[in-house]
Formats: C-alpha cells, structure tokens, sequence
C-alpha cells in the first residue's frame, strides 16, 4: 500500500449574474475537488462535470471515489488513464496526482512535464448569449478587453455578432455557437462573421452534422470544441477544422492534454486552451498547456462572484500561471 488516501468534494460557486450559452443559463458552477494525500502533502484537482457529455455531479463524484482502492494501491496516472474513460472524473485525478507529484518532488508542474513554463497570456472573455440589444450593452462594457468571446445561439446570430462588433469596435471576437448552428444558416452566419471581422468560430454546427463545413469557405479560421476530446480521430477533424479547442474537463486530465496538444502541433493545428466556469483551481493546469496556444480561454473566475483564495492573478485579461500554493 502507497499510505495515500483520496477524497473527494463537491463545491457551490455562485456565478456573477448568470452564465448563458445555447443550451441553457445557470447561476453557479458546480464544481468537484479531487485531493490525494500522502500524509505529508496533499494535491488537489477542479473538475466541472457537464451535461452535454452525459456526466452528472453524482456520477462525477462515484467515479472519482471508485478510484479511491487504487490510488491506496500506488496507482499513478498512467493507470489512471487506462482504466478510466476521457471525463471530468479523470481530469480531476490526473491534475491532483500531478499536483501532488510535484509538491513531493519540490518542482514545478511544467519542470516535471518537460514544458515550457507558462507565462502571462491574454485570456477571452465571455459573453452570455442574450438579445442583440444585451449584447450590444454587454460588448460596450467590456470593449477594453483586447478578447471578447461571445456566445450565440442559433436563429438570429447574425443580428448578435454585428450588435456585439458595434459595441466593441476594436475587440477580436470569437463567435461560439455551442453547436447552435443548421446547415440551413451557416452561411448567412459565416457571412454575418466576416462582416464583422471575427477572428475565430467556435464548434457551430452539432458534432454528428459538421459534414456540412465540408467545401466552406475558410478565410475565417473554425475551431473543433465538442466535436474533439482526446488524441482519437484527430486526423478526421482536422479535415474539417483548423483549430482545436483542448480542455482538461474533455481530455480527461493534464496528462492527456499535453499529448494531445503535441499531437495537434505535429499536424500544424491551431490550439486554443478552454475551460469550463470553474475557479482557479480547474485554471491552473490549463495554464501548463498555453505557451504556443493561438487563443486563451481562461476566464472562468472572472466570471464568478468570487474565487479561491489564493488564486490566479488578474490583471484585466491577463492571467499569469500558478503560484505553487494553489497547485503545481
């Protein structure tokens, strides 16, 4: 036996207002912290689990505790992967092993990984998907920051993405549908894009019916969200798109989004690093994967009435890496 012990937690994040996408608005993350304890140190890892892959809290926090025999055992990441599938579950055991790895070995993360070290990047930030006029106020107030995101939702979009560009007239925008978009608006949406000038678009179409980018016209770069998790059937979506978007709650961890950032450099993919609305503590393993990265969207504490203590460091939308006494 290892002597490490696991627990796991669920946390309740009140959002600042509240959070809309296509599929919904909540008004906190819901948020499960996996730590690993060897006695002497302790790493933890965020994990949000989301709807839209068939993960609830619940479910999250079974799986995570069903690991608690092995990780007593001296089960390490490699085993982690290959016993659990690609999820939220597994990304918040994978970036508490890693933290703990780190704590016990008085390094860095990124040391121990063979990475770059992160540095202070620019991050997105989001805005929810409301009436052109909402968005229009929306983009005003934060025309200062050099990214806006913006979120949309189908019918009507073209209407939004001007009123957005309006609002903030120097800002570069990625436009995210969260595959609100039919093969019957694509293109008065594209075109509604480049009149714009959006710089990036965002899993528009559903994962099962993005055949339709097939022959599109690509003067706007687009970027795989939903439609890619993990190093599998990487050479297929980069038929269609030219960025991928790696999230750790996706790829099941850190572990799995290095190897598939690298493997998405090797076949000279645009990388963009996301998240979902989580606080610093599901951000700072995120960081260790940015050098390189074309767009940040890292934003998830801004969005939050308040986050960790200590957590990341904000100056406007920039964001630096991790101090070690959060992780890593």
């Amino acid at each position: 036996m290892s002597g490490r012990q696991l627990a796991v937690a669920i946390e309740r994040w009140p959002i600042a207002g509240s959070f809309t996408i296509s599929r919904g608005s909540r008004t906190e993350a819901v948020v499960v912290v996996a730590t690993i304890t060897d006695g002497a140190h302790a790493g933890r890892g965020e994990c949000v689990p989301y709807a839209r892959y068939g993960e609830t809290v619940d479910g999250v926090v079974a799986a995570i505790t069903a690991m608690g025999p092995a990780i007593a055992a001296g089960a390490g990441r490699a085993e982690i992967g290959e016993g659990m599938s690609p999820g939220a579950a597994r990304n918040a055991i994978d970036c508490a092993l890693w933290d703990l790895e780190a704590k016990q070995a008085g390094k860095r993360v990124w040391d121990l990984a063979g990475l770059d070290e992160p540095k202070p990047v620019v991050t997105a930030y989001t805005l929810s998907l409301g009436t052109p006029d909402a968005m229009y106020e929306a983009a005003k107030t934060a025309a200062a920051r050099p990214v806006l995101k913006i979120k949309l939702g189908g019918i009507g979009d073209p209407a939004r993405i001007a009123a957005v560009r309006r609002g903030a007239p120097l800002a570069t925008i990625i436009a995210d549908a969260n595959e609100a978009w039919t093969p019957e608006i694509l293109g008065e949406c594209l075109a509604a894009c480049r009149a714009a000038n959006v710089a990036l678009i965002e899993q528009p179409l559903p994962a099962n019916a993005d055949a339709a980018l097939d022959g599109r016209d690509r003067s706007i770069p687009i970027c795989a969200d939903e439609s890619l998790h993990d190093r599998h059937h990487l050479d297929a979506v980069l038929k269609r798109y030219e960025v991928i978007n790696i999230k750790l709650d996706k790829t099941g961890g850190l572990t799995e989004a290095i190897a598939l950032a690298r493997a998405a450099k090797a076949l000279g993919a645009g990388i963009m690093v996301g998240c979902m609305v989580g606080t610093s503590l599901a951000m700072a393993p995120a960081m260790c994967v940015t050098p390189g990265a074309a767009f940040v969207d890292l934003d998830g504490p801004l969005l939050l009435k308040e986050d960790r203590d200590p957590g990341l460091k904000f100056v406007g939308s920039e964001v630096s890496p991790p101090d070690a006494a959060l992780w890593g």
